[in-house]
């Protein structure tokens, strides 16, 4: 299934002290204040942009927001509401869709979950894995179940 996001950008502006102050799309007042935010081709004051659920500014926790359903919201409950979730390929457990995750392949990983799956080494930044029969594996243990398959471990 294709999922568009709809997201759009917010901009904070210094207002120009020679320009007529623009009315706020939240609350229908002048903004007078020293900077406005301009997203969805509207001007707002920095206290009027604000998700629909959780209330955040949006111009404090990023430069994107999200709209569906006529609603404006943050990343993290758009996702929320209308993400996808999927379940963990080690623990099988449920990932909820604002969740960070890791992938390999198809198979989608909570990050705790991103391990060797034989001795339980925790991957970092850099370094190598392989995916074997569906199971993450360090470089070390990868090579050990070649070794015992008869493959040769050489790079030619």
């Amino acid at each position: 299934m294709y999922r568009r996001e709809q997201s759009f950008g917010i901009q904070m502006l210094s207002v120009q002290p020679d320009t007529k102050p623009k009315g706020c799309a939240g609350c229908n007042r002048k903004i007078k204040d020293r900077y406005l935010l301009k997203a969805l081709d509207k001007y707002w004051h920095e206290d009027c942009l604000k998700c629909a659920c959780c209330d955040c500014r949006l111009g404090e926790v990023g430069s994107t927001l999200y709209t569906k359903a006529n609603l404006i919201l943050c990343r993290r409950d758009y996702l929320r509401l209308f993400g996808v979730t999927g379940n963990c390929a080690a623990c099988s457990k449920l990932i909820p869709a604002f969740e960070m995750v890791m992938r390999a392949k198809e198979n989608v990983y909570h990050l705790d979950c991103f391990a060797c799956q034989l001795c339980n080494q925790r991957f970092c930044v850099g370094d190598k894995f392989f995916l074997k029969n569906n199971m993450i594996l360090c470089q070390t243990d990868y090579e050990e179940g070649l070794m015992k398959e008869g493959y040769s471990t050489q790079v030619r």
